[in-house]
């Protein structure tokens, strides 16, 4: 499907000479004093992982791929693999543990997930927005110092770093943001 560059938005994914690439920052729309509008994009390869800047033109048309969606549930992993089952045909695929990175610490047995595939490809694997996990280390509260909003690092029983308020401490069931580590809240 075609759409104009300046409909770009961060998370889509673009087919340029053949290739997929996801937009990775938000498009930078810039009108000189000389010349024609553009729109400068970050892009990074969604097979080899290598980063490009690209600019277009404002006018300029671009192929925004396809990306067909199926939810899938986690069963289990395997060396490098990541084992999960479709919810609709309940065929098991074996996805590369890439496609998760160091997010795949998340992943819970039952677990379930969004698979993107461009033709029958596996492109991409997304995790709930929040899980639940629990703080395995951190340092001890300091009793008073709630009156300024200070952040400790901690590390979550599966080996992930967060950063987290002063008043949580070790043991404590915390949610997390799968999108970029972050702290939200105490679990209820």
């Amino acid at each position: 499907m075609k759409i104009s560059a300046n409909a770009i938005r961060i998370g889509n994914v673009l087919v340029l000479d053949h290739q997929l690439f996801t937009v990775t920052k938000p498009p930078e729309h810039t009108k000189p004093g000389k010349g024609p509008a553009y729109v400068q994009v970050e892009l990074k390869n969604l097979i080899n992982g290598t980063k490009l800047h690209h600019r277009f033109n404002s006018a300029d048309m671009v192929e925004k791929a396809f990306l067909e969606r199926s939810n899938v549930q986690f069963l289990y992993m395997e060396r490098d693999s990541i084992i999960v089952m479709d919810n609709e045909t309940f065929e098991q695929m074996q996805l590369d543990k890439d496609l998760l990175d160091e997010k795949s610490a998340f992943l819970i047995e039952g677990m379930h997930l969004v698979l993107e595939t461009y033709e029958d490809r596996p492109i991409s694997l997304h995790l709930p927005p929040t899980v639940m996990c629990i703080i395995a280390e951190t340092e001890p509260v300091l009793h008073g110092a709630t009156a300024t909003a200070s952040y400790k690092p901690a590390i979550l029983t599966n080996g992930i770093k967060v950063m987290v308020p002063s008043y949580i401490k070790a043991g404590e069931n915390i949610v997390v943001k799968t999108e970029d580590l972050s702290f939200v809240e105490r679990a209820k």
